[in-house]
């Protein structure tokens, strides 16, 4: 093995609490900036994941998430969220900005046939992700027209006008099914 190989198996994972993490990324301290990534890129590659759909995509936006983070760190208010939420927030609208590009359209369209085969080969593919498990279930329990707006909404970057246009209902109707979602889902967990 290569020394640069071994050094990094024997990297121990930087964990802070969420205040330090806080106070050392306000300092751009590199610990802050290496514990990030330790801490939270697995969590944010899954929502990037989720909305692209394609693994090189996703790796670059991580990429893209962290510098973003990095660079408006200073617009953070612990006041108004936690950090995972805000940190998530950006990911989210990065990777729907990406699907909603011209670029990223156009390449979607223009895959050659052996590119397809694999994407739908890879998409067949089951995995068991911790983080959503049993998540699934409980958002199949909810009614028909909440599941879809919910579905369109947090799992695929619809807006609620998006959503409303995509369904052929009112926007209002949209809002009040996707809060009724919310509000059974809670109870879930209480």
């Amino acid at each position: 093995m290569q020394a640069s190989t071994l050094h990094q198996l024997n990297k121990k994972k930087i964990t802070l609490s969420e205040t330090e993490l806080i106070h050392a990324l306000r300092q751009k301290d590199k610990i802050g900036a290496e514990a990030l990534y330790d801490m939270y890129s697995s969590s944010l590659y899954g929502v990037i994941y989720r909305i692209v759909q394609h693994e090189e995509i996703a790796e670059d936006l991580l990429q893209e998430t962290f510098v973003k983070i990095w660079n408006s760190f200073h617009s953070f208010d612990s006041a108004k969220g936690r950090l995972f939420t805000w940190m998530v927030n950006l990911a989210r609208n990065l990777s729907i900005d990406k699907i909603r590009s011209k670029d990223f359209r156009n390449n979607s369209k223009n895959q050659d046939i052996e590119n397809t085969v694999n994407f739908i080969d890879e998409q067949k593919s089951t995995a068991i992700n911790p983080d959503i498990l049993g998540v699934k279930d409980l958002v199949d329990k909810l009614k028909p027209d909440q599941k879809s707006i919910l579905d369109l909404v947090y799992f695929r970057g619809f807006t609620h006008v998006e959503a409303a246009e995509e369904l052929g209902i009112p926007l209002g109707t949209v809002k009040t099914r996707l809060r009724m979602a919310i509000i059974t889902l809670r109870k879930f967990f209480n």
